[in-house]
C-alpha cells in the first residue's frame, strides 16, 4: 500500500506542474495570445526557455530568478503560483483522499486561482477560465443537485445584480461575478454558499477601505472564501446554525 507521505508528493509535484500551466494562462489569455504555441520564451529577451528552465519552483530557485541568456529578473508570480497550486492540490486531497472527481475539484479551484491572479493585475476577468472553473465544478456526484446549486446560486446573483442595476440606474454586478457564484454554488451547495459570500465581503472589507478611491477585485475575495468554506464545510454549517438559532 502506498504511503500518505509519498501521495502527498506525488500531489503537490502534480499540482505544482498545473500550477507552471496556469503561469502560461495568466500571462498569455489576456492578451489573446494562444496557450499551446509557441513554446514558452523569455519576456525580456524573447529566447526560447529549455525544458529544463521549466521545472517548477526548482528552475527559478536553480536561476536566481534571473533568465539564463539575459539574466534579466523573473517575476516571483511563477513560483508562487506554483507553489500555491501545488498546496491547493494537496490540502483538497487531504479533505477529499483519492476519489475519482478530485481532479475535477482541483482544476475548478486551479482555474480560480488563474482568475485570482487575472483579475488582480487586469482588473478583468476571462470567460473561458471563468467558464472552465465552472464545468470543471459541475464533475461531481450528483450531478444533478450539483447543477441546480449552481443553477440557483448564478441565478440568484443574477437577480440580486439586476435589481441592484435599476435601484443604482448603473451596472452593479458584471457577468464574471454570475459565473463565479455558479462555481461557487456547484462546489459549496447549500447553506455554504451564503457562508463563503458573507466571509468574502468580510475580507474584502479592509482592502476596499483602503483603496477607496481605485476599488479593488471582488473575484480574489469569493476565491479565497470559496476555497476556505470548502475546506471547512463542517464548520461552516454548524457556525451558520449557530448565528441562526443560538
Amino acid at each position: 500500500m502506498i504511503e500518505t507521505s509519498t501521495i502527498v508528493i506525488v500531489v503537490f509535484i502534480f499540482g505544482a506542474m498545473i500550477g507552471s500551466f496556469l503561469n502560461v494562462v495568466i500571462y498569455r489569455i489576456p492578451k489573446g495570445e494562444s496557450i499551446v504555441f509557441p513554446s514558452s520564451k523569455c519576456q525580456s529577451c524573447q529566447t526560447s526557455l529549455k525544458w529544463w528552465h521549466n521545472i517548477p519552483i526548482f528552475s527559478w530557485l536553480f536561476l536566481s530568478g534571473k533568465c539564463a541568456f539575459c539574466k534579466d529578473p523573473i517575476a516571483k508570480q511563477y513560483p508562487v503560483v506554483e507553489l500555491l497550486t501545488g498546496i491547493i492540490f494537496v490540502a483538497l486531497y487531504f479533505k477529499l483522499d483519492l476519489v475519482w472527481y478530485l481532479p475535477f475539484v482541483a482544476a475548478s479551484f486551479a482555474a480560480l486561482l488563474a482568475l485570482v491572479m487575472i483579475d488582480f493585475k487586469y482588473m478583468a476577468v476571462p470567460d473561458n477560465v471563468n467558464f472552465a472553473a465552472l464545468i470543471f465544478a459541475l464533475v461531481q456526484p450528483e450531478f444533478l443537485q450539483v447543477l441546480m446549486h449552481a443553477a440557483i446560486a448564478a441565478g440568484g446573483l443574477y437577480l440580486i445584480g439586476l435589481l441592484s442595476s435599476l435601484i443604482a440606474r448603473k451596472q452593479a454586478m458584471g457577468g464574471a461575478d454570475v459565473i463565479v457564484a455558479g462555481t461557487m454554488g456547484a462546489l459549496l451547495g447549500f447553506p455554504n454558499f451564503f457562508v463563503a459570500i458573507f466571509l468574502s465581503a468580510l475580507l474584502a472589507m479592509i482592502p476596499s477601505l483602503i483603496n477607496r478611491e481605485n476599488g479593488v477585485p471582488f473575484v480574489p475575495f469569493l476565491a479565497l472564501a470559496t476555497f476556505i468554506v470548502y475546506l471547512y464545510d463542517a464548520q461552516a454549517t454548524q457556525l451558520l446554525e449557530t448565528i441562526i438559532y443560538g
